[in-house]
């Protein structure tokens, strides 16, 4: 029977009907070992007690009431993301391009605030993905998201990483801010380094521009820090999140500096379902787990192990993983064969991994993982690029 869903994935024949752990189990019964975490959703990994317990307990309570009135927990969330951040105000949405969103209008209309609404331009990077809105497939500036979707939504110019040349001559007098993610996900794992992101932050200071920090996929403690931008020593004004904060449950968070958000008073963005009680109940329950004494500490440690694992894979196989990529568990491989065809081998062993930009895949586990997660995973990735040698040899051949 045709599905009856809009043909725009191309998912997988395979479907799971539980998990538990950096686990999952399929319908027939099979289990998979996740290093994808729902593209870095799963902070946690599947079924997680406290985050189950947080869930079931709010909605036999209450669900849903709408931004018109207060909502206690979303205030306690907030309170301990400004406290645990350079933030001093965060507002709720449901997903990462929502919170991109809301940071984007943020920054233009700090300028207007201030009395110069010409300022409205935000200049990003190549190989970005701030999401799937038309403004946000506008800022990432990939043609393969823009093609067919009528005119580029105006406002946003696009620079090489690292050329801090182009991208001076980019800045003019409509230039409103800088965006980027600190690791580029969807674009390849490519890391950001700390020095360019010190000298984006002091760029911005010398132009009065506002810094923007992506931390949808890199945040809450994928890097083994809160956020992935701590490791430079900077902070920017605006910073979205979202993936991880909600372990698997639709949420994302706009965070910025009280002068950042000076124009973005009563009546100027809103949301209807963002900071329902739901959302808030299972966000205050992941930071729970991830600011724990020792968990972004297990986080580091662990992400070290990995990298250090897959090393030992590059050099048994160098012609099939080139080069390895990341921070933390946001690792990874720089493939020489192409990334789908690996991705399918590695689910052939069991092995969720997720293909990514510039040939890549993804490395991506549940935070909570363990030493003998890590050991199961280089091993079917082992085999996966042992399947996929006698392909690359007939080629050379």
């Amino acid at each position: 029977m045709t599905s009856a869903l809009l043909p725009t994935y191309a998912r997988a024949p395979l479907a799971f009907e539980r998990g538990e752990g950096a686990w999952l189990v399929s319908r027939e019964g099979e289990r998979y070992l996740d290093f994808g975490a729902g593209i870095a959703v799963n902070a946690l990994g599947h079924a997680h007690p406290h985050l189950v317990a947080a869930l079931t307990e709010q909605a036999g309570k209450l669900w849903h009431t709408s931004n018109l009135f207060e909502i206690p927990e979303g205030e306690r969330l907030g309170r301990r993301l400004v406290d645990a951040t350079f933030a001093d105000v965060a507002f709720f949405a449901n997903s990462g391009a929502e919170a991109n969103e809301a940071a984007i209008k943020m920054a233009r209309k700090y300028h207007a605030a201030g009395g110069n609404p010409e300022r409205f331009r935000v200049v990003t990077f190549e190989g970005a993905f701030h999401g799937r809105t038309l403004a946000t497939i506008a800022a990432g500036g990939q043609q393969k998201y823009i093609d067919g979707f009528g005119p580029k939504v105006d406002g946003f110019d696009q620079v090489p990483t690292g050329d801090f040349e182009a991208l001076e001559a980019a800045i003019g007098p409509e230039t409103a801010a800088l965006m980027i993610e600190p690791i580029q996900g969807e674009g390849g794992v490519r890391v950001i380094p700390h020095e360019h992101l010190r000298r984006l932050r002091a760029l911005c200071d010398e132009r009065g521009l506002l810094l923007i920090m992506d931390e949808v996929q890199t945040g809450v403690g994928r890097t083994g820090k809160l956020f992935a931008h701590e490791w430079s020593g900077i902070a920017p004004d605006i910073m979205s999140a979202a993936k991880g904060i909600g372990g698997g449950f639709p949420l994302g968070v706009c965070l910025a500096t009280a002068e950042a958000a000076r124009g973005m008073t009563a009546g100027t963005h809103g949301t209807t379902f963002g900071g329902n009680p739901l959302a808030m109940a299972v966000g205050n329950a992941v930071l729970d787990v991830v600011l724990a004494p020792g968990f972004l500490d297990h986080v580091a440690r662990v992400g070290l192990l990995l990298k250090q694992k897959l090393a030992a894979l590059r050099d048994r196989h160098p012609n099939v993983v080139q080069e390895i990529r990341g921070e933390g568990l946001m690792l990874g491989l720089k493939l020489g064969v192409t990334n789908t065809e690996f991705a399918a081998a590695a689910r052939g062993e069991h092995l969720l991994v997720i293909p990514a930009g510039d040939n890549v895949v993804r490395l991506l586990p549940p935070l909570i993982v363990t030493d003998g997660d890590v050991a199961a995973a280089v091993e079917r990735l082992d085999a996966a690029a042992s399947r996929m040698e006698p392909a690359l040899r007939g080629a050379a051949e």
